[in-house]
């Protein structure tokens, strides 16, 4: 058993794996130092289970106490492989203190043609996604950022774009205007033109956001008509309900997959330690 632990913009991502199979995943807030020492001396599974599914959010403060002091004076206590991926410096920083950790690099991934500035994000996605449907393949990921990435069918990198996500708009408004209120996400698209405040944001943003993605889907079917589209992230099922009321020509093709991170993860160089070991 081995976990894979995603540094996002927002939020940790978890995964637990049994070898090469993801057994669970698990959303937490970000962690203090504590939790990382918690972890370490954890020595069953029910427990690596127990405070990463305690919350929502922050496992229970009682998770941390009893017999820490016994774990801690004992040399031989295990700790379970942690393979990491980030987009967060000062978070990976936390996160070496753990005793049994691999970081992810570009270099783990075997795609051509990346650049330095690659975010290890993207190319994981992009990876766990050609490797399980084929290349040529674009994932769009809906997070925090909205990134479009795609390879080609020798899994040649063939670039892709950034833009603030759908949340990140909202809340930029909100923060930066002096009268525009912070606005929620609607469950169906808004009508074109509103005729109250808060629909007129949603609108602005959503049918914008939504015409960027048919421009990127149109301009990626031009150079590659059979390739193949992902999408990925925490408001991926949002926009793929959009987009099937938008444009369901697109919304029909889209592959709609929350792990590609962690599939992509398992396909590393880095994972096939954990799976020797």
């Amino acid at each position: 058993m081995w976990l894979a632990l995603i540094i996002g913009n927002s939020r940790l991502h978890w995964g637990l794996f049994d070898g090469k199979t993801l057994c669970h995943t698990y959303d937490t807030e970000r962690l203090s130092k504590s939790f990382v020492y918690y972890l370490s001396k954890c020595q069953r599974l029910s427990e690596v289970q127990e405070i990463l599914s305690s919350s929502p959010h922050t496992p229970r403060q009682s998770l941390f106490v009893g017999n820490q002091q016994d774990r801690a004076d004992s040399p031989t206590t295990p700790s379970f492989p942690l393979l990491l991926a980030s987009v967060v410096p000062s978070q990976t920083a936390l996160w070496l203190t753990y005793p049994n950790v691999r970081v992810v690099t570009l270099e783990d991934i075997p795609l051509q043609g990346m650049y330095p500035t690659l975010g290890i994000d993207r190319a994981l996605a992009l990876w766990g996604a050609g490797k399980t449907w084929g290349f040529p393949m674009l994932v769009i990921d809906a997070g925090t950022a909205l990134t479009f990435t795609g390879a080609d069918a020798n899994q040649n990198l063939f670039g892709g774009a950034i833009l603030p996500g759908l949340g990140l708009q909202m809340a930029t408004l909100a923060e930066n205007t002096g009268q525009l209120p912070n606005v929620e996400l609607p469950h169906d698209l808004p009508q074109h033109f509103a005729v109250n405040t808060q629909q007129a944001i949603q609108s602005g943003v959503i049918y914008t956001l939504l015409a960027g993605i048919k421009d990127f889907v149109e301009a990626w079917w031009q150079s590659f008509p059979q390739g193949k589209i992902a999408i990925t992230g925490g408001d991926r099922t949002l926009l793929a309900k959009y987009l099937q009321s938008l444009f369901p020509e697109i919304a029909k093709r889209l592959i709609v997959e929350p792990n590609l991170i962690f599939w992509g993860m398992e396909k590393t160089q880095n994972a096939q330690f954990f799976h020797n070991s």
